[in-house]
């Protein structure tokens, strides 16, 4: 028997590659939730909100324009560092997600000094499924 060695990288890289190209696909499943509220806050804390704008509901998309949303977002006085997905809880087609968010402020008290203040802090997130896929709900 004769063994390919093209073929066999091919079948190998499919086989490594589909199950993950199929987790970013399926939206269905609460199990992206996880995911994808990570991923809203990365494109929020790369300053990329535009990018952000596509994770919420359809119905918040119709009440706010891309660019409004992105400018008010990325203009921020605080600086988004990191996120963190914590746990979740599922009832149907809603989710309740909690998401650690680290940022930063710099603090106007003393002129001249750094005085960044740096936190975490525990975010409740609401995610509804619309259509079969999972979607950030804005408490505001």
């Amino acid at each position: 028997m004769i063994i390919n060695p093209l073929k066999t990288t091919v079948a190998l890289a499919l086989a490594v590659l589909l199950p993950a190209l199929s987790g970013c696909v399926d939206k269905t499943n609460p199990d992206t939730i996880d995911k994808r509220s990570v991923e809203r806050w990365n494109f929020l804390i790369a300053h990329q909100a535009e990018k952000a704008y596509d994770y919420l509901t359809p119905g918040f998309r119709a009440t706010q324009e891309r660019d409004v949303y992105a400018r008010a977002m990325n203009n921020r006085p605080l600086q988004w560092k990191s996120a963190t997905f914590k746990s979740k809880k599922c009832d149907g087609d809603r989710c309740t997600a909690y998401v650690d968010v680290t940022y930063a402020m710099k603090m106007q008290s003393i002129p001249g000094s750094k005085n960044v203040v740096e936190s975490t802090s525990a975010q409740q997130e609401t995610w509804i499924r619309v259509d079969g896929a999972w979607f950030y709900l804005p408490s505001n």
